[in-house]
């Protein structure tokens, strides 16, 4: 790393919790086409595409579903999702969030976010944490989902920073393997936290103030 790192930021089960939206949405989906769905087969849509999602949950359903079927399908719970996060509140953001992400600002760190999410914005917006961030890479302009690095390398893109001079923090398996595929650094928090592919295992996020300043220190800054 040769320069001042940056810092992009998975969205959910980092910076917020959305999961139970995420599966109350696709539960009720499938209870209306009658398909088995429970919170184990959830688990396995973590880090995951919208579409890569149901395809898995549709493992389970009685009959094939074709593209203009399942485009339906994901529409449908992407309505029940969105009407579920309209309940979100600046309160859904802890106090360690907001003081780290503040403090990095501080010491001159570019913030980013990348995250596979097609709602990303709508989320920001709701929990009222767009300002701290430089640039958002989202759902809506990548063609690949992780453990694709693509979400990462158009944030790092973004922020007009090489991706060797980024840091990635993520929750899921396939994110920390998304960023390494990039050539960035990551630090693994919470289900990610005792992932041996990540450059530094976390429990509390405002671990990463100290991260960055270890950081800094090496890079002469």
């Amino acid at each position: 790393m040769n320069r001042k790192p940056s810092f992009i930021f998975d969205l959910d089960g980092v910076l917020v919790f959305t999961d139970r939206y995420h599966y109350q949405a696709w539960k009720q989906m499938a209870d209306s086409i009658g398909c088995y769905f429970d919170e184990k087969i959830n688990n396995r849509l973590r880090g995951v595409s919208r579409m890569a999602s149901l395809d898995i949950i549709l493992e389970r359903a009685d009959r094939k579903y074709t593209q203009e079927e399942k485009e339906k399908l994901a529409a449908q719970k992407n309505e029940i999702y969105r009407r579920l996060l309209s309940q979100m509140t600046p309160a859904d953001v802890t106090d360690s969030v907001r003081k780290t992400l503040a403090a990095l600002k501080k010491s001159g760190h570019k913030l980013a976010i990348g995250s596979s999410s097609k709602n990303t914005k709508f989320i920001l917006q709701q929990v009222d944490l767009a300002a701290p961030f430089d640039a958002v890479s989202g759902g809506t302009n990548i063609t690949h989902s992780k453990p694709d690095p693509e979400v990462f390398l158009k944030a790092a893109q973004f922020l007009g920073e090489d991706p060797a001079d980024c840091v990635v923090i993520e929750d899921a398996y396939s994110g920390i393997d998304a960023a390494k595929a990039g050539g960035m650094f990551a630090i693994g928090i919470g289900d990610a936290a005792g992932y041996d592919k990540a450059d530094w295992h976390i429990q509390d996020f405002s671990e990463i103030e100290k991260i960055a300043e270890e950081l800094d220190r090496k890079a002469g800054f």
